[in-house]
């Protein structure tokens, strides 16, 4: 591993040791190895538990700290755009499982209709595309719609340019702008994936999508199940309740 790395076999024998009693590596009779579970989180880059992205996201963040204190010291927030230069590739490799292995098989679905609108062919935006990693997922599976992507961070936008080349995508584009500059009533679909809890004003985006749809327009929204208030939540029992230790 040392030889194919290009790095130095003390370092790199520390380094399988740790996570060897970390249980991420099974080590038998002297040989490291993975098993079918650790190399579905590790190794396997279309697994839809793959984990690698969220350390690389963890990774990226820490080189944010600085911007972060100084955001809790003015509670002006830090922009996405001026986000670490690697977190950006790391939250479109965190991301990329669930686009390939649920968006068109469970999340399309779930929309009516949505679905032989886009087998007959639709017009769709992905906003807050990023890398584009969604946008091409469905523009292959939807040879016959068109698919614009949006975002209004640069260097994402020439990424995703760069994916879509790369794997010969001819139905898709990208383009560098806001969800104000989608015109009226011209899509059939709208597409938001983990992106609409970052806008400055929600709610405005949320309603200039409803303009920008046509009559019988769906838009798709993916955030995380997440309340508005702070709680501790009550676990159930039979007939008593729980309440979880702080």
């Amino acid at each position: 591993m040392a030889a194919a790395t290009g790095n130095a076999a003390r370092y790199v024998r520390e380094w399988l040791s740790a996570h060897a009693a970390s249980g991420h590596v099974t080590v038998e009779d002297g040989r490291s190895s993975l098993n079918p579970e650790q190399a579905m989180v590790f190794a396997a880059p279309d697994s839809p538990v793959n984990l690698i992205g969220a350390f690389v996201t963890a990774g990226a963040m820490v080189e944010n700290r600085n911007k972060v204190q100084t955001a809790f010291k003015t509670g002006k927030g830090v922009a996405w755009g001026d986000q670490a230069g690697c977190l950006f590739c790391a939250v479109a490799r965190l991301f990329r499982p669930g686009y390939i292995n649920a968006l068109v098989q469970e999340w399309l679905p779930e929309l009516d209709g949505a679905v032989n609108k886009l087998k007959a062919g639709a017009k769709v935006a992905d906003v807050g595309c990023g890398h584009g990693l969604s946008t091409i997922v469905m523009a292959q599976a939807f040879p016959a719609s068109d698919f614009d992507g949006c975002d209004f961070h640069p260097g994402s936008i020439a990424a995703a340019t760069a994916h879509a080349k790369a794997h010969g995508v001819k139905n898709v584009r990208f383009e560098l702008g806001r969800v104000q500059d989608l015109t009226g009533e011209e899509y059939d679909l709208v597409t938001y994936f983990d992106c609409l809890r970052d806008m400055g004003d929600p709610a405005a985006a949320a309603a200039h999508i409803r303009k920008a749809l046509k009559p019988g327009g769906s838009w798709m929204v993916v955030e995380p199940a997440a309340g508005t208030r702070w709680r501790i939540p009550l676990i159930r029992s039979g007939a008593s309740t729980i309440r979880p230790r702080r």
